[in-house]
C-alpha cells in the first residue's frame, strides 16, 4: 500500500491553485447572472408548489418564470454570437 503523504507533493505541485477564482471565471459568472437568477426564480415557483395542488396563480407564476428563463438565455446566447461575431475576421479570399 503507497502512502498518499509520498503522492501529495507530485499532485499539489503540478497546478498552484490558490482557491479562488480568476478573474476570466469571474467575469464568466456575470455575464450567466440573469440565467442564473432567472433558473432560480423558476424552482422557487416549482418548490412553492410541491406539496399542494398548484393554483392557476401558481401555473401563471411558473409559466412566467420559464419565460424569464428563456429570454435571459436567449440574451445571453445573443451577446456571445455578437462577440464572437466581432472578434472573428474573415470574408472571402
Amino acid at each position: 500500500m503507497k502512502s498518499i503523504a509520498a503522492l501529495q507533493a507530485t499532485v499539489t505541485a503540478a497546478a498552484p491553485f490558490d482557491g479562488e477564482p480568476s478573474d476570466a471565471e469571474l467575469d464568466a459568472i456575470d455575464r450567466e447572472l440573469p440565467v442564473i437568477l432567472a433558473d432560480v426564480a423558476l424552482l422557487d415557483a416549482q418548490i412553492m408548489t410541491i406539496d399542494r395542488i398548484p393554483s392557476e396563480l401558481d401555473h401563471q407564476r411558473i409559466r412566467r418564470a420559464r419565460r424569464r428563463v428563456l429570454a435571459a438565455r436567449r440574451d445571453l446566447a445573443n451577446r456571445t454570437a455578437a462577440a464572437s461575431d466581432s472578434t472573428v475576421s474573415g470574408g472571402a479570399a
